[in-house]
């Protein structure tokens, strides 16, 4: 019969016409499967495109992150190269620290730096950074060493006027960006804006180093002294790494600084 309908196509006008009956319900099934593979493929695009913005997102947050250490390295870079510079403008040995610890008392302005008695770090010993002076050693530890803050209430530092060379003490007031300069006559020549620079009265500090500028003066004719405070030049509270100067071999005896009574007072 097969080979019949294939030699004289017996069946052919049997199978135009069942095909005729057939090919509605054929597009009836096509238009009702359709919409199932558009959703498959929807769905399955969907899935992958959030794959994609996932991914995209742990790309862009590694890629902040590396930005971020990037810049971070950046700024460390350039507070190194200043202190460097620093470093060789002066004529006294020195040696990069860093800070690793805060004292978080409130009215204390004290640090920990990772260099001690190991690194030859004595009691004494001035900090700086690439600004100016920051403060000095006062405990040394095999491997750490502690140093109060220009701001701490006990620290205190001989100074003298950049313009014209009059002489202070710049003392800490426990807030971290106001120095109080005692003992400045009324008739004194010091106003705002002036800087104040290291004496290095006592052997202390090295001279001709910026402390502190000028922000306040009041003269009150009923008052022996004028109100005189000062800002720091050093970045006190944002840097993360030191300056330790040697300027002698020996340690010098601590200077005394007189009150208002005319008792000598023991630099800190």
């Amino acid at each position: 019969m097969m080979t019949m309908d294939h030699r004289w196509h017996y069946l052919g006008s049997l199978r135009s016409a069942m095909s005729l009956v057939i090919y509605p319900l054929q597009s009836l099934v096509e238009m009702s499967t359709s919409p199932l593979r558009m959703a498959g493929q929807y769905l399955q695009s969907r899935s992958a495109l959030q794959r994609e913005v996932e991914e995209l997102r742990v790309r862009q947050t590694l890629l902040n992150a590396q930005l971020q250490r990037l810049i971070a390295l950046e700024a460390e870079n350039r507070r190194l190269r200043r202190l460097l510079h620093t470093s060789r403008e002066t004529v006294e040995e020195t040696m990069v620290a860093e800070i690793v610890a805060v004292d978080l008392d409130p009215f204390s302005r004290r640090i920990i730096i990772d260099k001690g008695s190991r690194d030859r770090v004595f009691p004494g010993q001035p900090l700086l950074d690439a600004n100016g002076i920051m403060g000095q050693v006062i405990r040394v530890d095999p491997f750490s060493s502690t140093a109060m803050l220009l701001t701490d209430p006990g620290h205190a530092v001989p100074v003298q006027v950049n313009r014209n060379g009059l002489r202070a003490i710049a003392v800490g007031t426990g807030a971290s960006n106001r120095l109080d300069v005692p003992f400045i006559p009324n008739n004194a020549d010091i106003r705002e804006g002036d800087v104040l620079i290291s004496s290095g009265l006592g052997r202390r500090f090295p001279p001709g180093h910026p402390v502190a500028t000028i922000v306040k003066v009041e003269s009150d004719p009923s008052r022996p002294y004028a109100v005189v405070e000062a800002a720091p030049l050093a970045h006190l509270d944002r840097i993360r790494e030191v300056l330790l100067v040697w300027i002698n071999p020996e340690q010098e005896k601590p200077l005394r600084i007189p009150d208002q009574k005319g008792n000598a007072e023991q630099e800190k």
